[in-house]
Order: C-alpha cells, then sequence, then structure tokens
C-alpha cells in the first residue's frame, strides 16, 4: 500500500475544477476493464453503428464505475464513517458472520447497497488494526436480501481501536458483483477513511457496531464512503427517524 493510500484526504489538497468532475482518479482496476470495453465498442461500431452507440455508452458508464474520488472525513477519533457510497439499506440487530468467532449475540447492523452506479471503492469506517479477515465462498444472490449476509460470498474484517474496540465489517458480493478486492491482512493498521478494497459490480458492505453504540443514518439515506457519519462512540441517544419527503 503506497504512501498516498494511507495519507487522509483531509491532509490532501483536493481537486475541485470542472476536469475533476468529467475526469475522475480512476482506481488501479479500472483501466483494464476500460480498455476491454472500448475495444469491444470499437468492434461493435465496424459490425453496425447503432451498436456502437451502446458500447461508447457501455464504456463511459465502465470509465465512472471505476472512478476514485478523494474524499473529505471527518477527523475526530469517535466517529464511525460509511464505509460505502449507496443507499442504508437495513438498520437492526444482527449476529456478525459466524467465520469470525464473534458469537450469536446480536450487533447494531448498517447495510449500504450500491447499485452499478455507485462508486464501489470501499473505506475503513473507524481507524485501528485489522486483527482478524476471513473471506468465505458463497452464492450471488440479490444483495438487498437479508440472507445474502449468510449466504453471499463475503469478506469480513474485525477492527480493532486503540481503546479496545471491535468493529465488524463485511464486503458482501451481489447479484452483479463476482469479484471482491480487500487490501489490507490481519495486522494492517488502518485510517478512519482509508481506501481498503473495492466490489465490482453492484454489491452490499455491512457495518457491526459494538454493543450500546447508537446508528446516526437511517434506512433510506444516501451515504457517500469516507464523509457520511454512522455513528459516534461519545453519543448515547436514540436512534434517529426520519421522512421521505
Amino acid at each position: 500500500m503506497s504512501e498516498a493510500d494511507t495519507e487522509p484526504d483531509s491532509m490532501k489538497s483536493i481537486d475541485v475544477s470542472w476536469r475533476n468532475y468529467i475526469f475522475p482518479p480512476l482506481h488501479a482496476e479500472g483501466p483494464g476493464f476500460i480498455a476491454v470495453f472500448a475495444i469491444v465498442a470499437l468492434i461493435l461500431w465496424w459490425i453496425w453503428t447503432p451498436l456502437g452507440l451502446v458500447g461508447l455508452i457501455l464504456t463511459i458508464w465502465c470509465f465512472y464505475f471505476f472512478r476514485d474520488p478523494d474524499r473529505v472525513t471527518p477527523n475526530q477519533d469517535s466517529l464511525v464513517i460509511s464505509p460505502a457510497d449507496g443507499i442504508v439499506q437495513m438498520i437492526g440487530p444482527a449476529a456478525p458472520p459466524s467465520e469470525l468467532g464473534m458469537g450469536l449475540e446480536p450487533l447494531m447492523r448498517i447495510s449500504v447497497f450500491m447499485s452499478v452506479f455507485d462508486c464501489h471503492v470501499n473505506r475503513a469506517p473507524i481507524g485501528g488494526t485489522v486483527i482478524k479477515e476471513e473471506y468465505t465462498p458463497g452464492e450471488f444472490l440479490n444483495a438487498t436480501l437479508d440472507k445474502a449476509s449468510e449466504d453471499n460470498e463475503r469478506q469480513s474484517l474485525i477492527i480493532r481501536t486503540e481503546d479496545g474496540k471491535d468493529f465488524v465489517v463485511v464486503q458482501i458480493a451481489g447479484l452483479v458483483a463476482r469479484r471482491i478486492r480487500c487490501d489490507v491482512r490481519e495486522g494492517n493498521k488502518l485510517l478512519t477513511g482509508q481506501r481498503f478494497g473495492m466490489i465490482r459490480f453492484g454489491s452490499r458492505v455491512d457495518v457491526y457496531l459494538p454493543l450500546g453504540m447508537v446508528p446516526l443514518v437511517i434506512v433510506g439515506q444516501k451515504t457517500i464512503a469516507g464523509e457520511t457519519v454512522f455513528a459516534d462512540m461519545k453519543i448515547k441517544s436514540q436512534p434517529r427517524s426520519g421522512d421521505v419527503l
């Protein structure tokens, strides 16, 4: 992992020019896929122009799928930040993945569903040390289903903070996603908001909070990886509620 990957985005100079919006930075996996899409688009264009236009649109979509923009992460140590761009799909108690050996006691789980139009780079929800990581093969059910947490292919991490609190992050493959990338291993240290992997091409990320922590997001809320506050270890309040307006 490069030094640039470990530097918090809040310490960098963020490029807000129009070029950065139209041509955002790409994840390392992006160029290869974009090249394949572009070659196929050229072949389709040679066969029949309307097919080439479809290929061009898909190539543009592929480019933006692999975008990896900088994010400005709040630097308070007590904050838990969203690991993914997407929509909060579920909030509620659930037992952490069995392969982590944490027992059956339910923890508060926040699930974020990422569509094929969301940025799929995942970021650490909290700073700490990765004390366990487990890959579990499985099915590719629709990631919006609750049973996807148990049945689908997944990559699970336990991140332990300096004060001994354990947070669980689970990357879950979906109906379209066929590849989970996790760039950290046991013993690695992470900063809050630091990039640690991605999922192709539509999927879900679950975060399990330690006992007693209360979510500060609500179902249906749009989240931004590395920026949206999930919870605050210093806040002891009732869960938030909201209305669709």
